[in-house]
């Protein structure tokens, strides 16, 4: 048994010894599904996936000011594939407890002139990540102008993509903040409608191989990133910010001191399982930063505003909005904008001292300020700068207040990158959870500074309120936004309307809009219905909404197409929730398959016959085959417990 593993070893230190003599460079996925080809003297790589190739010849390289990277790079030498693994765990994730294991390679690259660039793959059984590094130390700064990084799909590939808005565009020049609908099941190669080109994550599928792409491991000494509005070829190529998304004075495009390090870019593969499973988009952020973590608690919240707008900031109706957070279990209640004028920090302290009396924590609402937006909404320009930081976070602190939601930021460029990160480190030092609004994407941050609770990043509930063309759309974004913003990051939607909403026809079913407060994924959730809405629902519905845990241990992704359909499966504990949505206007018979809980029985909330009785409670029996029936309406959707 020795000989045979000292040969097998023997004979892969050859094979990748004869390879690299020919300048090519290979590594796989602990599985052998994935393998990746490089060829650094010609600043390409392949990717390949069960023999089929879903990459063909992609660029690589970096274009500084003071030296180009992306041509005429020489190999110094090249790491024989390494095995390497972390374990982390998340209260405000997929899973709980988290496990990475990848086949790692590092291939050192000079230029003419001798200067180093690394170049490093990490190759894990449901992706590829990579990254380049420029190791010599030097504390003279250096700029980006470029990064040659390209992805090109073989053609017939199909994608699902969402445009990046124009910065400087939308509400008193809020954009970019990554709300726009996708566009669905295009061919590669189509233009994005706007030079901002297009967000992460962005899915595609060749054949019936999955991909999708994104960032992660983004410091605030780099931009952050998206692909380009032109693809020709199927070749998408990475796209830096437009020039105003950024803080006057500070840096747009990367620049720092060496050594220095990219985010990775990360390739998730396999069957639509295995992306929507997938954790790449945390297993490559930092490791979390060292933080008292005694007050992060995940949970859910009321919010008034949604639904009732700027009127409803006011103190009796906050009040109210506490009462009803005790009432039904949950940890919070989120005061928007201009409760610094309309109800004042004095009375807030009040509401703060109330609220903790019925063990529900305070949230407070601030604009990012600066000179990237015209917005007028208070309380702004208190947390533009680490000394005022300080100052409002101490009063805040010394109110009781549980944490902050952030809104209307300015874009991706690498200083609002920093400012993003300087606000986490700030509120994690005064116990402060945060919620970004009108924001990027986190990209792996709530890792990193776990007091990130959520961000929106999405074409969200609030828009569905003001249009009834979103509400018309709103099923199958519901669907995507499940199934492609949400797979890395928490996603603050802020969903479920059971009841009305004002002058406008929802058009999905109570049980579509109940299933999504499983099928989304937030630290805190921030529910949209009201507590008028909530008196209208079976008293069933509402004690199934106050027993909804606030974490989660693991997922089973069930069905689902982007768009089409979305079930999953999640678990706390011994309980399991098993939720679905159906994104189209037609009605459907699934047969799902539920192994893993077969011959238990557990209660089935769906859609009620009449309008009288919107929902429907019954008992669910799983046989042992594991196979079950579930009937869905258009629009419509379903719950599962199962203990």
């Amino acid at each position: 048994m020795k000989f045979t593993i000292l040969s097998i070893n023997f004979l892969l230190c050859a094979l990748f010894s004869n390879a690299q003599k020919g300048g090519i460079y290979l590594i796989s996925s602990p599985d052998k599904n994935i393998q990746v080809t490089c060829k650094p003297a010609e600043l390409v790589y392949q990717i390949r996936y069960k023999g089929e190739t879903v990459l063909t010849d992609s660029k690589m390289g970096i274009v500084r000011e003071d030296e180009d990277f992306s041509k005429n790079l020489q190999v110094i030498r090249a790491s024989f594939p390494t095995r390497i693994s972390d374990h982390y765990t998340m209260l405000n994730a997929k899973k709980k407890d988290i496990n990475y294991t990848a086949n790692r390679l590092l291939i050192e690259t000079k230029t003419i002139s001798g200067k180093k660039m690394n170049v490093i793959f990490q190759v894990a059984n449901d992706g590829v990540a990579f990254r380049y590094e420029f190791p010599e130390q030097d504390k003279e700064i250096r700029s980006i102008k470029a990064e040659a990084t390209s992805f090109r799909f073989p053609e017939g590939t199909r994608a699902w993509l969402q445009p990046k808005t124009e910065a400087q565009t939308g509400f008193e020049h809020t954009n970019p903040s990554y709300e726009a609908h996708y566009m669905m099941d295009i061919p590669v190669g189509t233009a994005s409608n706007s030079s901002n080109g297009w967000v992460y994550p962005a899915l595609f599928k060749h054949k019936n191989i999955w991909v999708m792409i994104t960032e992660s491991g983004l410091e605030r000494n780099y931009c952050g990133t998206a692909l380009q509005q032109f693809s020709n070829g199927g070749e998408y190529h990475i796209n830096f910010p437009q020039a105003p998304e950024k803080i006057a004075g500070g840096a747009l495009n990367p620049e720092s001191a060496l050594p220095w390090k990219t985010p990775w870019r990360i390739i998730a593969i396999g069957n639509l399982k295995t992306i929507m499973e997938s954790t790449l988009g945390t297993d490559l952020a930092l490791p979390t930063k060292k933080m008292d973590t005694s007050f992060i608690k995940p949970g859910k919240a009321s919010w008034s505003w949604v639904l009732e707008k700027d009127a409803a900031t006011i103190y009796p109706v906050q009040k109210k909005y506490i009462d009803y957070a005790a009432d039904m279990k949950w940890q919070y209640c989120l005061i928007d904008a201009n409760w610094d004028q309309t109800i004042g920090y004095d009375s807030v302290k009040i509401l703060a001292d109330y609220a903790k009396g019925k063990n529900v924590g305070l949230l407070l609402w601030y604009n990012s300020a600066g000179e990237w937006n015209t917005v007028k909404f208070t309380p702004k320009d208190k947390l533009l700068s680490h000394e005022s930081r300080v100052k409002e976070f101490t009063r805040l602190r010394s109110m009781g207040i549980k944490g902050i939601k952030m809104d209307f930021f300015g874009g991706d460029g690498q200083s609002m990158i920093a400012y993003y990160q300087d606000i986490l480190e700030d509120a994690a030092d005064h116990h402060l959870l945060v919620n970004f609004h009108g924001a990027t994407l986190p990209r792996g941050w709530q890792r990193t500074y776990p007091n990130l609770m959520t961000a929106e990043a999405v074409y969200g509930y609030e828009m569905i309120t003001f249009s009834q063309d979103a509400a018309n759309k709103a099923p199958e974004h519901s669907v995507m936004s499940a199934m492609v913003r949400n797979v890395f990051d928490p996603m603050d939607f802020t969903p479920m309307v059971l009841n009305k909403i004002p002058g406008i026809n929802r058009v999905t079913t109570p049980a579509f809009e109940l299933a999504t407060a499983i099928t989304f994924l937030s630290g805190i959730q921030h529910y949209a219905e009201t507590p008028d809405g909530m008196k209208e629902v079976p008293v069933f519905v509402k004690d199934f909404l106050r027993k909804i845990p606030n974490s989660w241990d693991d997922l089973k992704f069930i069905e689902g197409y982007p768009g089409q359909l979305y079930v999953v499966a999640r678990k706390t504990g011994n309980k399991w929730y098993v939720a679905g949505i159906n994104g189209e206007k037609i009605d459907k018979h699934l047969t799902l398959d539920l192994s893993f809980l077969k011959n238990k029985t557990g209660a089935l909330i769906s859609s009620g016959n009449t309008g009288d009785a919107p929902f429907d409670l019954k008992k669910m029996n799983i046989p042992a085959s594991g196979k079950v029936e579930v009937d869905l309406k258009k629009y419509d959707g379903f719950i599962a417990v199962f203990e």
